[in-house]
């Protein structure tokens, strides 16, 4: 006869394992499924009904606070916090995975949406350093709104200082961040320059990164402005990829601070360089 304790035992050992697979199933559907809003193309319809058509008709951006017909792109103030704008291209492309950024001739969004810092400047009321000013892009896992856009504003000041702690372990190409962003893990590059210029980090990722290249859709990437030793401008380019395991959607935009702590003065004092 069998021994009742170790039947039970097994029993309980089966239920745990399954109990482990639903929840892991669970976690999926909740973490890799594309994030939803009431309406995901309402960014498009912003951005190319109204701003876009006003722009043509009376050369006004709005509601957006600008529009650049030829460089393909518009800036608009988000929803959120005071400070926080977008960048959102004037052509339909879904995000990040859209092949059209890989092509050669697409242009450099990133670089654009630097270039158009100004516009967040304006929100803070004071000129920003380019150490507390961080570009982001989410996952398609992450994102609520089906039309590419780029969060500018300012970025995280644990995040700034976990940077320039370890500006050392960042190189020229792609490589793991050794130390935790926001929770997550985060690969890690260095670009050196005022501005991206033609270094676009789209295809710097997808050609730097054999796994990322394969499928866009799951990765997010944030362009955070640097000042490395001897003054030398420049960029870290941070990128992470959606992980069902580690419930990690991929949102880039998590680097940001949308109160922009960065900027109050116990903060920029305590970080000072």
């Amino acid at each position: 006869m069998r021994n009742p304790t170790v039947r039970l035992r097994r029993t309980a050992a089966v239920f745990v394992i399954g109990l482990a697979a639903a929840l892991i199933a669970i976690a999926g559907r909740l973490t890799l499924a594309p994030a939803r809003a009431a309406d995901s193309n309402a960014l498009w319809h912003v951005v190319h009904d109204l701003c876009v058509t006003d722009m043509k008709l009376r050369r006004g951006p709005a509601p957006c606070l600008a529009v650049d017909l030829q460089g393909g792109y518009a800036i608009l103030k988000d929803i959120r916090g005071a400070t926080q704008i977008l960048l959102v291209p004037t052509v339909r492309l879904t995000g990040i995975e859209s092949p059209r950024l890989l092509q050669p001739a697409s242009p450099n969004y990133f670089d654009h949406a630097w270039n158009s810092r100004r516009f967040f400047e304006r929100r803070t009321g004071v000129a920003v350093p380019r150490d507390d000013i961080a570009l982001a892009i989410n996952s398609r896992y992450a994102r609520t709104q089906s039309q590419l856009h780029i969060h500018i504003d300012c970025v995280r000041p644990d995040v700034r200082d976990a940077l320039r702690a370890n500006e050392n372990a960042i190189g020229y190409r792609w490589t793991d961040f050794p130390q935790a962003l926001h929770n997550r893990r985060y690969r890690a590059m260095r670009v050196i320059g005022e501005d991206l210029g033609s270094r676009d980090p789209f295809k710097l990722l997808a050609r730097g990164d054999p796994q990322a290249g394969a499928d866009m859709q799951a990765e997010t990437l944030a362009v955070i402005g640097e000042t490395f030793p001897g003054g030398q401008p420049g960029f870290v380019l941070l990128s992470d990829r959606a992980d069902l395991l580690r419930v990690d959607p991929a949102s880039g935009e998590d680097l940001l601070d949308h109160s922009c702590a960065v900027l109050r003065p116990a903060a920029a004092t305590g970080a000072a360089r």
